[in-house]
């Protein structure tokens, strides 16, 4: 492999994964089974709460 081919291949590579970093993905956003725990627990109060007035 000659010197202009590796330069070419390194600076496609750098290009290729700062366009994948500026992509959005549609996929939700991680959320713990603690936090969904959590969130649970919260939302639970809030419905007793309401119920309750």
């Amino acid at each position: 492999m000659n010197r202009t081919k590796k330069i070419t291949l390194k600076h496609m590579s750098k290009l290729k994964k700062a366009n994948a970093k500026l992509q959005n993905s549609n996929k939700p956003k991680y959320i713990s089974k603690a936090e969904r725990a959590r969130l649970e627990a919260l939302e639970a109060e809030n419905s007793e709460q309401i119920g309750s007035e």
